[in-house]
């Protein structure tokens, strides 16, 4: 119960300073769902490309590299800022449609039916 509290009040405070950045810049202008949408896909790229053409073992150590590990580092703190300013813009509590979400794919995804399997249901 402590450490849920704890996370909610960090991302409460991160959704918060993002908000505040944003509005220092007169950015929310600019902050529709549909521009955020598609900035964070542009992130999601970028992070993407940090492991194209790696093979999966190089993609499992990526963060032992410091120079590699930490542009991997930044572009995920990016995806988190957009994702964090859409679910703000669009009233989603980020925690709540995460458990929600993992609580729905427990259902479709049964431990005795799907363990070691990565098909698709």
């Amino acid at each position: 119960m402590e450490q849920n509290a704890c996370c909610s009040r960090r991302e409460h405070d991160l959704q918060r300073r993002v908000r505040a950045f944003a509005e220092e810049r007169d950015w929310g202008q600019f902050h529709t769902p549909k521009n955020l949408a598609m900035a964070l896909a542009g992130e999601v790229g970028e992070l993407i490309a940090e492991f194209q053409w790696l093979t999966p073992e190089q993609s499992a150590e990526v963060m032992s590299d410091p120079e590699a590990g930490g542009r991997v580092r930044a572009e995920i703190g990016d995806v988190m800022i957009y994702l964090t300013r859409l679910a703000d813009v669009l009233g989603i509590d980020l925690a709540d449609a995460a458990l929600s979400k993992l609580e729905n794919s427990a259902l479709r995804y049964p431990t005795d039916q799907v363990r070691g399997s990565a098909a698709k249901r």
